[in-house]
């Protein structure tokens, strides 16, 4: 977390705030039964009821016990711990999913005595105390919103796994429901001239996570960015001319992934005659040609902007672009829960924010001078800056407010679970003729 310049906040105002957080974890939650929460498709996804108790545990954790207050069942510490070594033990993360007990009431229980302790405290701080205390609760929600969003992404693919495809919202699943016609997009490219940029989250930000920070300098090339995120109709191109075959389009490690492991198309799409339709929280539907395409690797993303003529962005680059832009966009609350195709042609950037995430070339390294918190609440973030890549401006299942221009993302590049797309770029030099597009 990073302290930055912020009005003073009063104690019914943090407290709203809080509130307002934790009751949209439950909201999610509320569709889902006992049973569902309880569901661990694979390691790197948790049940729902773990992603309630954690996120609870987090201000029992850091928030709480440092303020005297006593620990609500002391064993949650091992159980709900995710990674923070300096906590001490944790229950191992592919086995999340064995943990019956505490039961899905208890929980929901454990989360109501944590809620109650933290008005009382937030209510009787001083002044000086709360303020000080306001940059960690801060984090805590930030997190909380992060665990909403995997909340989303894991229980889609436990549903996927079930040979009837559940929706997790809506009725039966079916192939032949009708979604309107949209516009296509032409792939048109905007160019911005590089230079000495600043890059990095700044003092006037509110909150933000530190691997935000410093602000620093850095040099770009004069490039060109797609006005547009690639689209399914892109994608039906690429398998149709044998992209997933064809080894000039990937990396190396890239090639090796998706042969090893028998890949022919996204993550959720299933052939259906003669085309595909995709599996998504309202179930089974038919495939829009003209929405971003999502639940890519960043494997697949590489190899399609190859295809495309183009490359990804760098994350600098991406985030020049998205500085000059207000945040609007498909978040959550607009409640689509998929990508939306753009609602009109134009040689603007659309869709920086929202939608889905986007994969950058860029390798998630800690920013010059950056150096994390002290504590085990600097194993946030830090620790992670190896091996993975960067994505930026969050997706339609992310919190509306949640992202920011600076917002660095970070996955493994074979990660395909998550709400992942694409967006091109070029070398000025080597450039497409505005609006030329090899769909």
């Amino acid at each position: 977390m990073e302290s930055s310049n912020r009005r003073i906040r009063t104690p019914e105002e943090v407290v709203a705030r809080y509130l307002t957080v934790r009751a949209a974890t439950e909201h999610l939650a509320s569709r889902l039964s006992p049973e569902d929460q309880m569901l661990q498709s694979m390691p790197l996804c948790s049940p729902v009821k773990w992603h309630r108790a954690h996120t609870t545990w987090f201000f029992e954790t850091f928030v709480l016990e440092p303020l005297g207050v006593r620990a609500v069942f002391p064993h949650y510490r091992h159980l709900f711990n995710s990674y923070y070594d300096a906590i001490g033990p944790r229950h191992a993360r592919p086995k999340r999913g064995m943990l019956s007990r505490p039961s899905f009431e208890e929980v929901g229980e454990y989360r109501h005595i944590v809620d109650r302790s933290m008005q009382d405290q937030l209510l009787t701080l001083g002044k000086q105390e709360l303020q000080e205390l306001v940059p960690l609760i801060d984090l805590g929600l930030a997190h909380e919103e992060q665990h909403q969003e995997l909340l989303l992404t894991d229980i889609l693919h436990a549903f996927h796994e079930n040979p009837t495809l559940p929706a997790y919202r809506g009725g039966p699943s079916t192939p032949s429901v009708r979604i309107p016609a949209a516009q296509k997009r032409s792939r048109a490219f905007k160019a911005f001239d590089g230079g000495l940029v600043e890059i990095g989250a700044s003092g006037h930000d509110g909150f933000v996570f530190d691997n935000e920070t410093p602000r620093h300098k850095v040099w770009l090339a004069p490039f060109q960015i797609a006005t547009a995120l690639v689209t399914n109709r892109e994608m039906k191109a690429f398998m149709a001319a044998g992209g997933y075959r064809t080894p000039s389009l990937w990396l190396a490690e890239g090639f090796d992934f998706v042969q090893g492991h028998g890949i022919e198309a996204p993550l959720y799409w299933r052939r259906d005659g003669d085309g595909w339709v995709a599996f998504g929280l309202d179930g089974l539907r038919e495939i829009a040609d003209d929405e971003p395409l999502s639940h890519v690797s960043f494997y697949e993303a590489d190899a399609i902007a190859r295809f495309l003529g183009a490359r990804l962005a760098s994350e600098h680059e991406w985030e020049v672009v998205a500085a000059t832009l207000d945040r609007s966009g498909n978040f959550r609350d607009t409640d689509a829960l998929r990508p939306l195709s753009p609602p009109q042609d134009g040689d603007e950037v659309a869709q920086m924010f929202g939608d889905v995430w986007e994969w950058t070339r860029s390798s998630y390294e800690p920013y010059p001078g950056y150096r994390p918190a002290e504590g085990a609440i600097g194993e946030y973030n830090g620790k992670f800056m190896v091996n993975q890549r960067v994505l930026r401006g969050g997706s339609c299942l992310t919190p509306r407010g949640h992202v920011r221009a600076s917002y660095r993302n970070y996955w493994h590049p074979e990660t395909r679970f998550q709400m992942t797309g694409v967006r091109l770029a070029v070398d000025a030099q080597g450039a497409r003729a505005e609006g030329e597009s090899s769909s």
